[in-house]
């Protein structure tokens, strides 16, 4: 099935409305898309949220933020699971302060799980993509932020024609493999496995990059060390940006 019928299956989506929104320009614009497939617990649907609106609201991702040349960025977050139980948990949010950082931190908190299934990577790519070319902002950068448990893809697009639909619009993807969740602290195995995948299948783009964490404890400092590098743009051009 091509990727216009795939699509024509995805109008069936239900997304949250988020305000109306005019015309507004930001440095970039960051889709965050959680893996929310059957995999996932419901502690480990809280935990990436609470993982998330901690590092938004963090002085340092706040600052980073303040620094680029507009002064903002817009994000949105975005749990998937099956090929038509993709949904928009918190709406796109133009952030430029501390103050917009909570507010979104907020709804991500307070939203209920709504995805489940088995994975389709490849849709909740072009679902990313197709949320950064439907808005109403302007961005000098599109980043479309993916984690997930594997790299699985079992209905809709193949990760192959998601990843193609969204370089060949300018974005680029970045990559959180969720590695080793049952593991006790320190004993994960960064390097090998998942985020190998993940270069290989799944980032792409400009300056592309995987963060790790190999254990739960570090999970929330590697989204913090993720979003400073993708809104600072700061990245370094390794494929691994890897663990501290």
């Amino acid at each position: 099935m091509g990727e216009a019928m795939w699509r024509a299956a995805a109008m069936m989506l239900t997304l949250i409305p988020g305000p109306a929104m005019a015309q507004t320009e930001v440095d970039l614009e960051l889709v965050l898309l959680a893996d929310s497939s059957g995999s996932i617990t419901e502690e480990e649907i809280r935990f990436q949220r609470q993982s998330y609106a901690t590092a938004l609201t963090d002085p340092a991702v706040v600052d980073a933020i303040t620094g680029t040349l507009t002064g903002s960025v817009a994000i949105t977050y975005v749990e998937w699971g099956q090929f038509d139980n993709i949904f928009v948990i918190a709406p796109w949010t133009v952030i430029a302060g501390p103050e917009d950082a909570q507010a979104f931190a907020g709804i991500l908190l307070d939203t209920p799980r709504m995805a489940r299934g088995r994975n389709a990577i490849g849709q909740a790519l072009i679902f990313g993509r197709d949320l950064i070319e439907g808005n109403d902002i302007t961005a000098w950068r599109w980043i479309i932020d993916l984690s997930a448990d594997s790299t699985g893809n079992f209905n809709g697009p193949t990760i192959a024609e998601g990843r193609a639909a969204a370089l060949a619009a300018g974005i680029t993807i970045n990559g959180l493999p969720l590695l080793c969740r049952d593991c006790a602290p320190g004993t994960g195995v960064p390097g090998t496995g998942l985020e190998a995948e993940f270069a290989e299948k799944i980032i792409g783009g400009p300056g592309a990059f995987v963060v790790t964490a190999d254990d739960p404890a570090a999970f929330a400092d590697a989204i913090r060390r993720k979003l400073i590098l993708e809104i600072s743009g700061d990245h370094g051009g390794p494929a691994f940006a890897g663990t501290p």
